[in-house]
This record gives C-alpha cells, sequence and structure tokens, in this order.
C-alpha cells in the first residue's frame, strides 16, 4: 500500500502545516516554493502510478483529499490574511461541503459506493483554484511580479467554474438515486 505514489501523496499531506508555518514567519519565498513542490508531487504521484500500474485504492481516496486538503487550507488562510476574497472562498467551501454531504446521504440510503468523476468544469475548477491560490502566494513574495486584478480574476474564475462544478454533481448524484432500481 505504501508505494512511491501514495509516499508523494503522503509528502503533499505534510506540506500543508510547512506551508501555513512559513506563512505564519512571513517567509512568502519559501511558502511559495512549497506548494509548487506539493503541486509538482500532485502531477508525479498520479503518472507514477499510471506507468508503474501501482494505483492503490488507499492512493484513489489520498490524492483528492491531499488535493482538497492543500487548496482548501491555503484558502482559508490566505482569506484570513487578507489575499483573496471572502466570496472566493464561501464558494468553493460551500459546493466542497454540499458534495460531501450529499455523497454521503446517498452512501448511507443505499449502501452503495458512487463513482466519483469529475466533470470538465470540475477539472478546470481545481485548476483556476490552484492558479489563485498559486499567484496569491507569489504576490506575497514577489508583490510586482503580476498585476493584482490578475490573481483575483483568477480567483473569480474559480468560484464561477466550482459553483457549475458543484451544481452538475448534485444533479449527477440526484440522477444516480433516481435511476436506482425500488
Amino acid at each position: 500500500m505504501l508505494n512511491l505514489p501514495n509516499t508523494l501523496t503522503l509528502l503533499r499531506i505534510a506540506a500543508i502545516p510547512a506551508i501555513l508555518i512559513t506563512l505564519d514567519s512571513g517567509q512568502f519565498g519559501l511558502s511559495f516554493l512549497l506548494f509548487v513542490a506539493a503541486g509538482l508531487t500532485d502531477g508525479l504521484d498520479g503518472g507514477i502510478a499510471r506507468m508503474t500500474n501501482s494505483r492503490t485504492e488507499l492512493g484513489a481516496y489520498l490524492d483528492p483529499l491531499a488535493d482538497k486538503g492543500l487548496v482548501l487550507t491555503l484558502l482559508v488562510k490566505l482569506t484570513l490574511m487578507g489575499h483573496v476574497p471572502f466570496w472566493v472562498l464561501t464558494i468553493i467551501l460551500t459546493r466542497d461541503i454540499v458534495c460531501l454531504t450529499g455523497y454521503l446521504i446517498l452512501f448511507f440510503l443505499t449502501g452503495d459506493k458512487i463513482e466519483i468523476r469529475p466533470s470538465a468544469f470540475g477539472k478546470f475548477a481545481t485548476f483556476f483554484q490552484i492558479s489563485g491560490v498559486g499567484g496569491a502566494l507569489l504576490l506575497l513574495w514577489q508583490p510586482g511580479f503580476a498585476p493584482l486584478g490578475l490573481v483575483e480574476a483568477i480567483l473569480a474564475a474559480a468560484a464561477t467554474l466550482t459553483a457549475i462544478a458543484g451544481v452538475q454533481y448534485v444533479l449527477r448524484g440526484l440522477q444516480w438515486y433516481q435511476a436506482r432500481p425500488a
């Protein structure tokens, strides 16, 4: 179970408190570099798992948990620091809570696992969330690197795409539930 892809995923999870600590201590360059390193492990773990045929059920659960943990934790922290608009965090966090709650309700009602497949909107939303967090971290480190409006536009796109994906996922869950035999 603890193969190289899963180890990389666990390192991404371990990076979360490290990034928070560096943010709290004002080491914004190190925060950004740790975030980039965590992002690279995300790409590597999936690629290695596919190339070496070493996918595991544990990895299937840990990978999205690591991704969500990293993005949501940093969105909360950056919002509290005043670098991400509160409404962006509200939309993204609400979508994740609604989807997780819906999944758990359907599981408890039916006892069946639902295959979770990200939609195109969900994939784009994740890309913009990561880009927005990365951009906010980069601007903390190098304030003049990009116009502030660019990062805010990326975060607005992330929130919009996240909301659309959330509606898609709710509709998928309802369709799945209604299509089940009585």
